[in-house]
């Protein structure tokens, strides 16, 4: 069986289904800004792996908008494939015209095939999984993803999104941004999720602070409990987008000091090495 995203077990946890979607007062007086498209675009970020089947009513709910208007834009999303509907229940959910939107970003990033054996082989070493991402707003998306043959559930799918600041790979991807850019994300983060940001500030800031020390960032069960993983930033892109890898293990396996003494470093020696492969220096 293959040990790659597509062929894993659906994923769970307390934060599966974590989004930050629009507010509609956070572009008041944009006048570039295009409140409809926004308003459509919402109404596809609210289904989620625990939600995938939503109504008009629910969806009205968690946008605040009329029910009258919920039901002008599924209509229009279901007619260009965005939405389908279930005749069981009545209840809309997300069509193959999403996923076919995001297939040319995932083609284009050449990354994922020329890191894949390296990261099945690390996966194995460590009996973890090692992840590929990037940032969504104020989350992390994966984009890659394999597991060793071990049945460890790791929630591990492409697609799937986690909140930055509970996430080594999001540490990694702060410890990589130019100062200014840093502190606007996460004056956003301390905005938005005000929660979050106050319970793991300082685990963020010790974490960007280590990562010049040693070259990875780390988080030691803020996501999930059980698993401890380490996160390394590629090099930025030309345009500023920075890709991160991270390796979780569960931390029943992990022995004292392994997470930081070997699986870090063995991470950035993977990272260094794919930069190289790809001539970014």
């Amino acid at each position: 069986m293959s040990r790659d995203a597509s062929h894993m077990d659906p994923p769970t946890g307390d934060y599966a289904d974590s989004k930050v979607r629009y507010e509609p007062d956070e572009f008041e007086g944009d006048r570039q800004f295009a409140t409809t498209l926004a308003r459509g675009l919402d109404i596809l970020q609210c289904f989620t792996p625990r939600e995938p089947q939503l109504g008009n009513a629910e969806l009205a709910a968690r946008t605040g908008m009329t029910k009258a208007t919920i039901s002008r834009f599924t209509y229009t999303l279901t007619r260009l494939g965005y939405l389908r509907v279930n005749r069981l229940n009545n209840k809309f959910q997300l069509g193959s015209a999403v996923l076919s939107l995001g297939y040319p970003l995932l083609a284009s990033l050449t990354v994922r095939q020329i890191a894949r054996p390296s990261m099945r082989e690390l996966a194995d070493q460590v009996r973890g999984s090692v992840s590929l991402g990037m940032r969504d707003r104020l989350n992390v998306v994966y984009l890659e993803s394999s597991r060793s043959a071990t049945p460890l559930g790791l929630p591990a799918d492409i697609g799937l999104s986690y909140p930055i600041v509970r996430t080594a790979m999001g540490r990694a991807l702060l410890a990589a941004m130019p100062l200014e850019r840093r502190e606007a994300v996460c004056n956003e983060i301390s905005v938005k999720t005000p929660g979050d940001w106050t319970t793991f500030r300082e685990r963020v800031m010790a974490s960007i602070e280590s990562f010049h020390q040693r070259g990875f960032c780390a988080s030691y069960g803020d996501l999930r409990r059980e698993v401890h993983a380490v996160a390394v930033p590629m090099k930025p892109s030309a345009d500023g987008e920075i890709l991160v890898f991270n390796c979780g293990v569960p931390s029943y396996l992990l022995k004292e000091g392994q997470l930081e003494g070997d699986i870090g470093p063995r991470l950035v020696s993977m990272v260094r090495a794919l930069e190289g492969a790809m001539g970014i220096y």
